[in-house]
């Protein structure tokens, strides 16, 4: 009996030994160090520099609020236009998108859409009286003064409004996303360039040691603002300490829209330059080509209905 413990006992001792090398080899490894997380940008991503924190990001909640009035009206080419608008807008961080029908009730395209664009906004609805669609006369000016109305009502009952900025997006207009980011510090009037328009590239407020100066325009360049709708912005502040400053019908000449709303809220020797200086174009009046229906039946011979 004894032998037979012995010989067991002897098989078993090698493996013995093994397994305590083993365990004595692991115990005096030094401890693998920890891994740094990767970049952005992949494997190659850069890390901080030793020492030097990240810069604190600036939490969303503190963005001023950008609001963007929108006229539109009913044509073929409306869903396709507000479409582009959408996808711009859905990108602006704390944006609130004013969207204003010339209609004297909302649209059932115009609500649907509103209600599947993913963003925050507000559809009204203003006709445009007769007498005013003629050729030659100043359009949108109803729409853009219940945009208008709408932000200086909402405020009347809200605590002091948190920085905001307006500006009016034209529905025929495409932005470039830098132009939020140059809007959202405009401390009262800012302005910068707009591309394609008045029968040129561009035209600019003219800058010097960092005052507008001048107008680069190719149409009357006598306005007291030469600058197109899609090249200003507007502290809401300063949209509430003047409510009374509208888009006038009276007395107002096709073209002078802009200077005889800005003429109320400012004066030129105020206004902010952006856009280096006014020397980047971050929008453009691009306007869609009118489309060809010329064999668009008559009456409707599909045989489903389909939205545009």
């Amino acid at each position: 009996m004894k032998s037979l413990l012995f010989s067991r006992f002897l098989l078993l001792l090698p493996w013995v030994l093994i397994v305590i090398i083993v365990l004595d080899i692991d115990s005096s490894r030094p401890p693998l160090p920890a891994l740094a997380p990767r970049g952005g940008g992949g494997s190659g991503g850069a890390r901080p520099a030793a020492g030097r924190a990240p810069p604190p990001r600036r939490p969303e909640a503190a963005l001023p609020t950008i609001y963007a009035i929108t006229p539109t009206y009913s044509r073929p080419v409306q869903k396709a236009e507000l479409t582009r608008l959408a996808n711009t807008f859905r990108q602006v961080a704390r944006l609130h998108w004013i969207l204003v029908e010339d209609a004297a009730a909302r649209s059932e395209l115009v609500s649907r859409f509103v209600a599947g664009a993913g963003l925050p906004c507000t559809h009204l609805h203003v006709p445009t009286p007769r007498r005013y669609k003629r050729p030659g006369l100043p359009r949108a000016t109803e729409q853009r003064n219940a945009g208008l109305a709408w932000l200086r009502q909402r405020h009347q009952h809200l605590p002091p409004p948190q920085p905001g900025v307006l500006f009016f997006a034209d529905d025929d207009n495409t932005y470039s996303l830098e132009l939020f980011q140059e809007m959202r510090t405009t401390r009262k009037v800012s302005v910068w360039p707009v591309g394609l328009v008045g029968g040129r590239r561009y035209e600019r407020p003219v800058v010097e040691n960092g005052k507008v100066v001048g107008w680069y325009t190719g149409w009357r360049a006598d306005r007291p603002f030469a600058i197109d709708m899609a090249g200003f912005a507007v502290s809401l502040q300063v949209i509430l300490s003047h409510p009374k400053a509208v888009f006038k019908r009276r007395g107002s000449q096709p073209g002078m829209q802009e200077s005889d709303f800005l003429k109320q809220i400012t004066t030129v020797e105020e206004l902010e330059p952006k856009a280096n200086n006014c020397t980047k174009v971050l929008v453009w009046h691009t306007r869609t080509e009118k489309v060809n229906l010329a064999n668009e039946p008559k009456y409707h011979l599909d045989t489903v209905s389909i939205e545009v």
